[in-house]
């Protein structure tokens, strides 16, 4: 019998970076675990509102759709002792499923079923007792909106109700949070019987026993379903891990002939099995030609159903968002794999090689990035180490670990390398973490991740949480539980067109000082770009500059005394440089800097400081700038001349003023909902970039 195939399960790689193969990490917002905390907390939505107060349900009451209603009265069984399940619905033809019944888990009674033709069938007990618990929900359409009414209600039961420590384990409630689940795994691929599996998650979870979210039964029963498709069927599936990457190069080999700048690579192992596989295409390629200085090379996810890692190579456009530049898939995770992923992409990208380069810690990509990129700065991305802290800190500081990740916090931002040192060895001291091994990882990773050591890096700001957001948005979109590779090689094509041909409807930026700097900037850079300018040539003129005896000058804020950056100033040349390595570190003028060229009686900027990745001109979209600045100048005045009158009329009275506040609420919700299609969007619309 032929196999089901089974979904292809990406989850973040979970074996820490220290090298020890008992130590995993357990990234913040994946179940995490306070070391004070008795139980450890799900972050499904059902748990987080379990802490809440959550009201008795009563007839008449609304709810915009079932699926509310239910979690609402899940979250209401479970703070009451019980849980419920999905009964009855009724369907028409007009309203489609108009009534919903929800019961308590032991409503109804089990009905006998025909046994088994075996020696000693089971006779399993059933929960079920006839209890009358339930909510009843029917559907009703008020001025074109759907909504649900409770029509009857019952918490009438006629069985025992569960503590709290009993009915978190209730099967309703009992799951393996994804972040387990590979600790599981590898810990029963290294022969740990399932009992000690659970005591050794106990332990480093530093629960009590018996306090974890699952029992031993839903390890045992996790672990045996596993086996079924991964272990147990260690031949069909091996067959299907090979069948797949075979679909997977014929697929390239396919589109690289129907597509001359669709480019791949591969490697074969001794048994002639496809071991690594890389890929890009042509609008990457061009897009690296215009922002491939710095590029992300993020490694966090890998597949348990192929054994595969994922890494994936992104870039920053002038408009502030990833684009992607090439995509490959690993059999391990040796610097030797890595070595040969760098080489592969250095080769897509026709040589080129990247200013920066920024990564998660990992000591083979780093031996990679070293032998590969010699000349290439690497940078661990800040948000990586962020992440990993709780899983490090929080249990053996206890109480103390937000104070320390307070404390790290201001230490990852200081401006000098010799304060960083120094603050270093004293947060070690204070919390007692000479001898341990993660504060000993990172002191050894200290020349790429603190802002003092990497701040003459180029980062084009790919550190800022909207570039972070915008990577997470793209694995969205394609870690969906395909069945096999090739689907996923499609995902990976809709995503990266999306990614390289899309964005957002740009809004025009407004002049804020009428400045002659700022006119002339805004119409040379995106509105990203500019935007990020103008708020440094805003901050500027809140300083002072004072010449020094060696030709240089010392710009501050006009309320501090001490401090301030030196910025050095070279006429001949038109040459400026800031202490604050502000441009070296992402391409614009900082505001020491534009404040000494406006004493200097500069009107507009030198031209070497507007670099061609933040320039409207690289964009690999074509914008109608003219056209969108006219429409949104006009619609502008129209607006402020409009606004201006109401506010005037408003404030003639409270009555007047609470009417408009009321409209006005109304209004913006409505603007809000309407579709965002004009001729601004219409003259944004992504167009296919042509290297021809």
């Amino acid at each position: 019998m032929a196999m089901k195939p089974s979904n292809n399960i990406w989850i973040r790689r979970q074996q820490c970076p220290c090298g020890d193969w008992k130590c995993y990490i357990k990234y913040e917002g994946d179940d995490q675990t306070s070391a004070n905390s008795q139980l450890v907390k799900s972050e499904t939505s059902s748990s987080s509102l379990a802490s809440e107060v959550v009201f008795t349900p009563y007839v008449g009451q609304i709810f915009k759709s079932d699926d509310e209603a239910f979690e609402y009265y899940s979250n209401f069984a479970r703070k009451n002792g019980f849980s419920i399940r999905k009964a009855r619905s009724t369907e028409s033809q007009n309203l489609g499923i108009y009534r919903r019944d929800f019961v308590c888990y032991r409503s109804g009674f089990n009905q006998p079923r025909k046994k088994a033709n075996v020696e000693h069938p089971r006779d399993r007990k059933s929960v079920r007792c006839g209890c009358d618990a339930k909510l009843y929900l029917t559907k009703e359409i008020v001025d074109g909106v759907t909504q649900w009414y409770v029509s009857q209600f019952s918490n009438v039961h006629n069985h025992e109700l569960l503590e709290d420590d009993q009915v978190r384990l209730l099967p309703a409630y009992r799951k393996i949070q994804e972040a387990d689940q590979e600790r599981i795994l590898l810990l029963s691929k290294a022969g740990f019987p399932v009992n000690r599996i659970v005591r050794v998650l106990e332990t480093e979870k530093g629960v009590q026993p018996g306090q974890l979210p699952f029992i031993e039964k839903d390890v045992r029963n996790f672990v045996r379903t596993c086996k079924k498709t991964v272990q147990e069927n260690d031949a069909l599936l091996t067959e299907k891990r090979e069948n797949d990457s075979l679909e997977l190069l014929e697929t390239c080999k396919a589109l690289s002939e129907r597509d001359p700048d669709f480019v791949y690579d591969f490697t074969m192992d001794p048994n002639d099995k496809v071991e690594n596989i890389a890929w890009s295409y042509g609008n990457s390629v061009h897009a690296y030609s215009v922002f491939g200085d710095v590029v992300t090379f993020d490694t966090t996810y890998r597949s348990i159903t192929y054994g595969l890692l994922l890494g994936v190579w992104f870039g920053i456009d002038n408009h502030g968002k990833a684009i992607f530049f090439g995509c490959v898939l690993l059999q391990d995770e040796t610097s030797q794999s890595f070595a040969w992923a760098l080489q592969t992409f250095v080769r897509f990208m026709r040589g080129r090689r990247p200013q920066t380069i920024l990564t998660d810690i990992d000591s083979g990509l780093r031996d990679a990035i070293t032998s590969e990129l010699p000349n290439t700065k690497h940078v661990i991305c800040l948000w990586h180490i962020l992440s990993k802290l709780s899983s490090w800190f929080s249990l053996p500081l206890g109480p103390q670990y937000m104070e320390f990740k307070s404390q790290f916090d201001i230490l990852c931002r200081l401006e000098s390398i010799e304060d960083f040192e120094h603050q270093w060895h004293h947060l070690v001291a204070q919390f007692g973490l000479g001898s341990d091994k993660h504060i000993g990882l990172l002191f050894s990773y200290r020349a790429s991740w603190p802002f003092s050591c990497i701040r003459g890096y180029f980062l084009a700001r790919m550190m800022t949480s909207e570039y972070s957001k915008s990577l997470d948005m793209f694995f969205k979109r394609i870690l969906s539980a395909q069945t096999c590779l090739q689907a996923f090689f499609e995902q990976v094509g809709v995503a990266a067109s999306w990614a390289n041909q899309t964005r957002e409807n740009m809004q025009y930026m407004h002049i804020k000082t009428c400045m002659p700097i700022e006119e002339h900037a805004q119409s040379i850079l995106t509105p990203y770009a500019f935007n990020v300018l103008q708020h440094e040539i805003v901050l500027s003129m809140q300083y002072a500059t004072r010449e020094m005896a060696n030709g240089s000058y010392l710009v501050r804020h006009y309320k501090t005394v001490d401090g301030g950056c030196l910025v050095i100033w070279m006429p001949e040349e038109e040459q400026i440089h800031c202490s604050c390595k502000e441009f070296e570190h992402s391409g614009l003028l900082c505001r020491h800097s534009l404040r000494l060229l406006v004493v200097k009686n500069y009107f507009q900027l030198p031209d070497k400081y507007f670099p061609l990745r933040w320039r409207k001109e690289s964009s690999l979209i074509t914008m109608d700038d003219h056209n969108t600045q006219s429409n949104s100048d006009e619609r502008s005045q129209a607006f402020h001349s409009l606004a201006a009158t109401l506010l005037t009329e408003s404030l003639v009275s409270k009555e007047r003023f609470n009417y408009v506040h009321k409209e006005l609420t109304g209004l913006l919700d409505h603007v809000r909902n309407m579709p965002v299609v004009d001729e601004v969007s219409l003259n944004m619309a992504p167009n296919n970039v042509d290297e021809s």
